[in-house]
């Protein structure tokens, strides 16, 4: 017998939910990154609509990753039979509870089974991270480099695939990501970081107007021999002159006849 209260925050289309609540589900998703993860109550939603091709006795309810793999290898033979598609990203981001993949996943599967659009509503980003979230936090409350990292490679992905290298490269990709949000914070907030520019970021930065260069460079090249000028710019862009002044020596008489 399914529940009929929901979840505070579920992060799904009203009519989403509607049609969960309209199901014989053994029990009710209410927290749907962990309830969808090792895709039991997909294979009950898929048997729903396929009973002859989709027995339910056949998948396990565990949450370890092993069983979390075998359930989605069978919906992914029994998908391919009938033809049908779901995105290898979005499975991989629900077994592992990224942020966002079990929503995406579950609008995917109303979409296949009941053939209806979802209106008014945009899924989802497919890149699974806790960017968003981070984004609404404080500067004080936001994520350390080792947390992101921590928070956005699980333990479970690291174990699916425990090649060394891809998981470096997973972290550095995380770890980038998590830089360049510090760097945007540095810049839209400095007095938060005390951060100091020099007068090189200070100063205006205006072009030399084309006719007032000309002007320059032609009273540069009249200047006779006794006098020369070299020029600088400065930060702002205004030329500035400056004149070579040539001092005269007075001749040391030797003392020694």
């Amino acid at each position: 017998m399914s529940c009929v209260q929901g979840p505070k925050k579920h992060g799904l289309p009203r009519e989403v939910l509607k049609w969960l609540l309209s199901l014989s589900l053994s029990f009710y998703p209410r927290n749907v990154r962990r309830d969808f993860s090792n895709g039991y109550l997909v294979a009950e939603i898929f048997s729903c609509y396929y009973p002859q091709d989709f027995p339910v006795h056949s998948f396990d309810k565990g949450t370890s990753l092993s069983a979390k793999q075998r359930n989605w290898s069978q919906i992914e033979r029994f998908l391919e039979k009938k033809n049908l598609h779901l995105m290898k990203e979005v499975i991989d981001g629900t077994i592992h509870c990224k942020p966002g993949a079990a929503e995406l996943l579950v609008q995917e599967v109303y979409t296949i089974v009941t053939n209806r659009s979802i209106r008014g509503v945009q899924g989802p980003e497919s890149d699974f991270t806790d960017g968003k979230y981070q984004d609404l936090l404080p500067t004080l409350a936001s994520s350390t480099a080792s947390q992101a990292i921590k928070n956005n490679l699980r333990t479970t992905e690291i174990m699916a695939e425990p090649d060394i290298t891809t998981n470096q490269r997973k972290a550095g990709v995380i770890l980038l990501r998590h830089l360049q949000h510090k760097a945007a914070e540095r810049v839209h907030n400095p007095g938060r970081f005390n951060v100091k520019h020099n007068l090189g970021y200070l100063a205006a930065r205006n072009p030399v107007p084309p006719s007032r260069a000309d002007g320059f460079h032609d009273s540069h090249s009249s200047r006779d021999s006794t006098s020369k000028s070299c020029s600088s710019s400065t930060g702002s862009g205004a030329a500035v002159s400056f004149k070579e002044i040539k001092v005269c020596q007075p001749v040391r008489r030797s003392l020694v006849n």
